[in-house]
């Protein structure tokens, strides 16, 4: 069974307290999972900020959601327990129970609207009723940003110049730590007599290794022939390692020629570009930064 979306979540949170007995949230979790027959993956499947499984995630929420509606309150530190409002929602309530559902609930509608902060500024705003909690809301808009990003970094390197995307290519090998210095680690090669390398770059510091650099700024896929000449490259200067990197994709051909060398030799498409790029902030800029806080439980520690 696929983990399920948050709001499925709730009426089984409910159920599994239903005696009135306060739970410690941890438990809580592991019996949700139980009744959803989880597997051992699923139970580990993270988030993709990778600090916390979903379904610890999921469950976190439900809670949440369902103590600010009245259905669950939380009697001690790490601790949940059914109300009577719970004990109604579990008898007369539907059988998934929703956002839109505790709404009725005035407590939940006023924390689940976000305010305006200036007198003049426009009605509230509701928050997204979505299947997925607000921090994989957070995570999916922040994916949506970076693909967006990704697509438009590709476009302005596609429209670049040769010799600047070759010289780019050096740049992103220097920003992954290659090397150390633009001046020492690395160089795009002379434009003529290149003899299939486009880029230089040491490997380390201190110049033990070198790796050797192939760029195309292309839109037609990447096909064996080209891979073979770069390996031809390769052999000719005595290289033991080789990067291709362009703008377009690799056909199958060309990635099963990469495979089963004494040379190792990494094939880098457009797509994988625009995100190493991204990542290693070549090319881009940040332009805002919004901190995520939670509860310092420690803090609260009374000695």
């Amino acid at each position: 069974m696929a983990i399920p979306d948050f709001q499925s979540v709730m009426r089984p949170v409910l159920a599994t307290v239903q005696n009135g007995e306060p739970l410690p949230l941890n438990e809580l979790r592991e019996r949700v999972a139980d009744q959803f027959q989880l597997t051992e993956d699923e139970r580990k499947e993270r988030l993709p900020s990778g600090h916390q499984t979903a379904i610890n995630n999921r469950v976190g929420w439900a809670r949440t959601y369902l103590n600010k509606a009245g259905l669950l309150c939380i009697p001690a530190k790490g601790m949940v327990q059914i109300t009577e409002r719970g004990r109604d929602a579990l008898v007369s309530g539907p059988q998934r129970i929703t956002v839109s559902w505790l709404k009725q609930f005035p407590e939940f509608a006023d924390f689940h609207t976000a305010k305006p902060q200036a007198a003049d500024a426009p009605a509230a705003v509701e928050l997204d009723a979505a299947e997925t909690t607000p921090d994989e809301q957070l995570a999916e808009a922040h994916q949506a940003l970076l693909q967006s990003l990704a697509d438009e970094l590709l476009a302005h390197v596609r429209a670049a110049t040769p010799s600047f995307f070759e010289q780019l290519v050096v740049d992103l090998m220097i920003a992954m730590g290659y090397g150390g210095s633009r001046k020492e680690a690395g160089k795009a090669t002379q434009a003529t007599n290149d003899d299939g390398i486009d880029g230089i770059i040491k490997e380390d510091k201190l110049g033990l290794d070198v790796i050797y650099l192939q760029a195309k700024r292309w839109t037609n896929t990447v096909h064996r022939p080209e891979i073979d000449k770069f390996i031809g490259a390769l052999t000719r200067q005595r290289a033991r390692k080789g990067v291709f990197i362009t703008t377009s994709d690799f056909s199958v051909g060309a990635r099963e020629a990469a495979l089963g060398l004494d040379i190792k030799v990494v094939l880098i498409d457009g797509v994988e570009l625009a995100r190493l790029m991204v990542e290693n902030n070549l090319g881009v800029s940040v332009k805002q930064v919004y901190e995520v806080k939670q509860l310092d439980s420690d803090y609260f520690l009374e000695e």
